[in-house]
């Protein structure tokens, strides 16, 4: 997301960071740029026209005119108005209410509406330590309630069977009445979706607001439709008292118009994004982080909480343990430092919120390859235990049958144990300095956000 935006933006404010003097010449060229940046991710005009307006008559003030770095100091500019426009902090769920609490999903159809109740119901259920109870009002699809039922035992939350015979609102009236019953924290409602926006369809809605009183109304949207998902996020707050966005694809999106123009349209903040397929593919938003990416800063904070929550500090430490006493890094170990990279979402995911990655050329960064990890991982599993142990007694024959094995070629065998032996090597370094210790005990803190021994490469 904001691939092409932050290419051009990051290029663009580039040039200015060295300026010893800043002019309204220089400032106007620079917005000129950043005006077409915007527009061509395609965000809001009326969202580009403020924002711009906003930065010009800050950049002209005395603070950056006067300032001993005004090229850095108009960044700074720009980067606090990026971060206004999408709302300035995070803002959670409300949940302070008498249990359970009632969440309502709405939006279009496709937009991914079923699959991010289950997304949030694990999040709430693993982050938030909560009990929940999924239901689908959605009488419309079959499918639908059958999707729902499915995705709740795969996040392991209670479901609520529901009929196409049913209405809707005796469906969300039911459910809430069971997990008062069972003692449930939170329910959330899957309502129907639409092709398009329709009388019939938010008359239904509103009913079933208006029945079970939700704490919190969702309002998903497709993130790749650009600033039409603002346009129709404004027609359900119309309807709808919304509380929040959730913008879901954000990872097919390179554009990201949508983030940058919702909150402006709507006035009602974006709670979450859908980072991908899977159920927990889903993330909380924090604007100031998302310009931190934007402008090539990179989140360093979002990548230290992935590390605390996905990575086994307990393995990290007993393998920093096993180096300490000498035994070495072996091909095992080595296996268990890609499975503890792809937790993390890979080296793809990695990368985007690392500082300084809108420097690195698009040619290496197409180079990484998170389905690498994948034959790697095939390789070393067609090994014997002996050769995990001792790689060093990997030769002619036994490289034949490891490729014949993984579906690989000796030449990929020969790479990976070259980046092995690297690895091994700065792993006997940071062992004999004591920096294997620090650093997990640094991972055990959550102050870093690598585990034992850092990339496998």
């Amino acid at each position: 997301m904001f691939d092409s935006l932050s290419d051009r933006l990051a290029g663009t404010l580039k040039n200015l960071r060295g300026q010893g003097r800043i002019t309204e010449k220089n400032v106007t060229d620079t917005l000129r740029e950043v005006r077409m940046a915007l527009l061509e991710a395609d965000v809001a005009l009326p969202v580009v026209r403020e924002f711009v307006g906003r930065v010009k008559e800050r950049a002209m003030g005395q603070d950056v005119l006067t300032s001993l770095t005004p090229g850095q100091a108009l960044v700074k500019v720009v980067n606090n108005e990026l971060t206004a426009v999408m709302g300035e902090a995070n803002e959670s769920l409300n949940l302070a209410t008498q249990p359970p609490a009632v969440i309502l999903m709405a939006g279009l159809q496709g937009a991914g509406k079923t699959t991010s109740v289950a997304k949030l119901a694990r999040w709430l259920k693993e982050r938030e330590k909560k009990s929940v109870l999924v239901a689908s009002a959605d009488v419309y699809r079959p499918a639908a309630i059958e999707q729902l039922k499915t995705l709740a035992r795969e996040v392991d939350v209670d479901f609520f069977p529901s009929q196409t015979n049913q209405k809707p609102v005796d469906i969300a009236t039911a459910a809430v009445a069971q997990a008062k019953k069972k003692f449930i924290d939170v329910v959330i409602i899957d309502t129907a979706g639409r092709l398009h926006i329709d009388d019939d369809m938010m008359a239904e809605i509103k009913q079933v607001h208006a029945a079970i009183s939700p704490v919190e109304t969702l309002f998903t949207v497709d993130s790749m439709t650009g600033q039409d998902a603002a346009n129709t996020a404004k027609a359900f707050d119309e309807a709808l008292p919304l509380t929040g966005i959730i913008l879901t694809k954000t990872d097919g999106d390179a554009r990201g118009g949508a983030a940058l123009s919702i909150r402006h349209i709507t006035g009602k903040p974006i709670k979450f994004l859908g980072v991908g397929e899977k159920t927990d593919a889903l993330e909380p938003f924090h604007p100031d982080r998302v310009v931190s990416r934007i402008l090539g800063m990179g989140d360093v904070l979002s990548l230290v909480e992935d590390a605390q929550r996905k990575m086994d500090a307990g393995a990290a430490e007993k393998m920093a343990k096993k180096i300490k006493k000498g035994k070495g890094f072996d091909l095992n170990d080595y296996k268990e430092q890609l499975q503890q990279m792809k937790k993390m979402g890979g080296m793809g995911a990695m990368m985007d919120k690392l500082p300084g990655m809108s420097n690195i050329s698009e040619e290496a960064k197409a180079q990484v390859d998170d389905k690498e990890f994948d034959r790697i991982e095939a390789m070393i599993s067609s090994m014997t235990k002996k050769e995990r142990r001792k790689p060093e007694i990997i030769k002619g024959g036994r490289k034949k049958r490891i490729a014949a094995g993984s579906g690989t070629q000796v030449q990929e065998i020969n790479r990976m144990l070259k980046q092995f032996t690297q690895m091994q090597k700065m792993m006997k370094k940071m062992s004999a300095k004591g920096g294997m210790a620090k650093m997990m005990r640094a991972l055990g803190g959550g102050k870093m956000p690598m585990g034992g021994g850092g990339m496998p490469f």
